[in-house]
Parts: C-alpha cells; structure tokens; sequence
C-alpha cells in the first residue's frame, strides 16, 4: 500500500534499505523517564519550497504518553494527503499502542498493538477486507517512525541515551508500510544551519542518511536530508 508521494518516500526508502536484514541488539535504556512535553508546529520543505505542515503535541496521559500529529502534504500532483496519528507510549519510551488515519482519494486506517517485543496490527483499507498482521522484534523498545509523522523523530532524540552517546541502533516499524527494521542513531556534536548552531543527531542507513537538529534540551527543531533536499523546521 503506497500513500506516500513519491516525492516524500526518501523515508520509507532509508529504513526498507537496512529494514529486512535481521534485527541488531537495541540498546538498553533504563531510564525510568525520557520523554518531555512537546508541542508546536513543523514546516515540511522541498528544494525549500512549502509543501505541507505538521502539528504536534507529546504529553503525560494517565500512567503513559500519549504523542499526536497531524500532517497534511500537497505537492501538486493528485489530491491533498492528510495522515494523523496517536502513538501511546510507557515514560521510558516504550510503544504501548498506535493509531493512524490516512486521508487521500481514499481513506485507510491501522490500529497497532505493541507487547514483549511483538506488534500486532489491524489494517483498514478502503474497498479492501480488514487484514492482520504481527511483526515480531527482538526488543520492546522499538522506534516507531511513520510516514509523515515527523515527531516522531522528535520522540527518537529522547529515546536515544545522551549519557552514553555513541551510536545505538534500534529496531523501528513503519506502520502504515508495515516494514520493520533497524536504525542507527549517533551524536555528532554541535551542527550549524541558518546561521544557528545545534546538538545534531545523524539518524541513518546503509543508503541515506537524516540529521536531526536539536536545541540544548533536546527538542528537535530541524530536521534535514540533504541528499532529497528535504527540510522539517520548526515554527
């Protein structure tokens, strides 16, 4: 099921090129709270024209999180896409559960379920039978990015051990592509863009790589791919 343009895959494409090999170890993060509260607005570019926004908010919900989006995209080419997403989370940034809504010529949902290490998904297509899935990982702290849910990213820069640094792969799932695979995250120090200087966090692949520009507390302010020409700052 592709509903992404072909213009924003370039992240379908960085996980699917390391996504079917088996998983590598996850790091252990025993921290009893990563996440911290989150909201705005991102700007998605391309070759630095506008070309959809997303807005976003990661909060405490009960004894968990729960992070939200939504992100509409026009490039031109066919019908406005508008994906939303609520992905609940344990506060050491654990997956408990995913919900996504995509809405373009026609409407398709999934509800995932994520437990010891395994992820059970229930797909809607429109005109399709209802079909299930699980995907099985070798760790319950799994990444989960999704197609134009960009705070999601913002999600794996809290997730990744600042107190170790180094590079950490993890496993991730792309739920609407229900692809798994793996993903390496490492610190690279102070990055600089617009004349501004960040904590910079190169997220990558054999084939591409994304770099997350973060302020001083860790919240993801820019995130690039120079090899797409694709930018998501922050309002």
């Amino acid at each position: 099921m592709k509903i992404l343009t072909a213009t924003l895959s370039f992240l379908i494409a960085a996980i699917l090129a390391s996504g079917l090999a088996p998983s590598l170890p996850a790091q252990k993060n025993n921290a009893p709270g990563v996440l911290q509260p989150d909201k705005g607005k991102f700007d998605i570019l391309l070759d630095g024209k506008s070309i959809g926004k997303e807005e976003f908010e990661s909060s405490p919900n009960g004894a968990g999180w729960l992070a939200k989006g939504t992100t509409q995209i026009n490039v031109g080419d066919g019908p406005e896409t508008q994906v939303t997403g609520n992905l609940t989370l344990q506060s050491n940034g654990l997956p408990m559960a995913y919900d996504w809504v995509s809405k373009s010529d026609k409407t398709n949902s999934a509800h995932v379920i994520f437990a010891n290490g395994i992820a059970k998904i229930s797909l809607a297509v429109q005109g399709a039978r209802p079909y299930e899935q699980e995907v099985s990982f070798n760790s319950p702290l799994i990444a989960v990015l999704d197609n134009n849910m960009y705070h999601h990213y913002a999600l794996l820069a809290r997730i990744y051990d600042w107190s170790k640094r180094g590079a950490q792969t993890l496993p991730v799932l792309i739920p609407q592509e229900i692809t798994p695979g793996t993903i390496t995250a490492e610190a690279v120090g102070s990055a600089s863009s617009g004349g501004k200087t960040y904590e910079g966090l190169r997220v990558s692949t054999s084939d591409i790589e994304v770099l997350l520009l973060l302020d001083t507390n860790h919240r993801l302010m820019r995130l690039e791919v120079p090899a797409s020409k694709v930018a998501v700052v922050r309002q």
